[in-house]
């Protein structure tokens, strides 16, 4: 159910490099949580670096949501990038085992091609 890799590189350079890779594969980053902010503007000390990027490819997206709109609950997908042990980890939910709650059998094709680019995506951002 969950993808995940570790990276060499900072956080930060990670993050960028996730943006670019994100447009280099014809999907939009939508919003990027920082969750250490904005639990601090919550007032809740949190001292763990984690950023949830929302990405979205709207040509995908538009095939699941005319089939089936319940799959917008899923939706955009995400990728979390953040730091466990001293490493920095980049992770999603897969596309392929999420769609397997909808009774959407005929759009597994498409989760597969989401998760693939994903996947590409993570691991270029880690490289």
């Amino acid at each position: 159910m969950l993808f995940e890799i570790e990276s060499r590189k900072t956080l930060e350079q990670v993050c960028q490099d996730l943006e670019k890779s994100t447009a280099d594969h014809k999907f939009g980053v939508m919003t990027v949580h920082n969750l250490k902010e904005t639990m601090k503007k919550k007032g809740v000390e949190f001292n763990r670096e984690c950023r949830i990027f929302e990405v979205c490819n709207p040509l995908q997206a538009k095939k699941v949501l005319e089939k089936n709109m319940q799959i917008s609950t899923a939706l955009p997908c995400r990728i979390s990038v953040f730091t466990e042990d001293g490493k920095v980890k980049l992770a999603t939910l897969r596309p392929t085992a999420l769609i397997s709650y909808f009774n959407a059998p005929d759009l597994q094709s498409v989760a597969q091609e989401v998760e693939d680019i994903m996947i590409k995506i993570m691991r270029e951002a880690a490289a």
